[in-house]
């Protein structure tokens, strides 16, 4: 799930840094795909809360195919009927695959890691990792694409090799 901001502040630095994480990530393992005997491909998926029930995803997704073709009167419907279920949220996912082996990574998990200081999903509030903004509030380019490489190198790192 997204992180929770607890402030505007906060909140504005975070904007100001994840357009450019998510480049600087995207950029980053490119790079390191380039030289890895990884294949990479990206899909668009839908992050869910985690207690949701496949009958209640099934449900939710059901309604909002349904609400596409709905006269008005069942689309108010509808949208009261979906107000009261979770909802998922737009994730974008790196999908590698190497011989039998695949390895699905969540590219906004990754992203957070980048923006807030020690990040991890269980984080109730996030703050934002203020290195990575000048002293005029402007993104420092040279830190953010520091911690990135490092990120996505781990990444990597960790990959399932050969040898084991």
């Amino acid at each position: 799930m997204p992180p929770r901001i607890a402030n505007p502040a906060t909140w504005q630095q975070a904007e100001l840094l994840m357009q450019p994480a998510f480049i600087r990530v995207i950029d980053n393992i490119r790079k390191q795909l380039d030289e890895s005997p990884w294949k990479g491909t990206y899909q668009d998926v839908l992050i869910w809360p985690p207690s949701t029930t496949d009958e209640t995803k099934a449900l939710v997704t059901q309604l909002l195919q349904d609400m596409e073709s709905a006269i008005p009167e069942q689309a108010d419907e509808i949208r009261a009927t979906l107000a009261r279920l979770p909802m998922p949220h737009p994730g974008y996912h790196l999908c590698l695959q190497r011989q039998d082996q695949n390895v699905s990574i969540d590219l906004w998990e990754l992203c957070y890691q980048v923006c807030f200081a020690n990040y991890s999903p269980e984080s109730e509030v996030v703050d934002v990792d203020t290195s990575l903004i000048d002293e005029v509030g402007e993104v420092d380019w040279q830190r953010l694409e520091d911690k990135t490489k490092e990120l996505v190198e781990q990444v990597f790192v960790s990959l399932p090799s050969d040898r084991q």
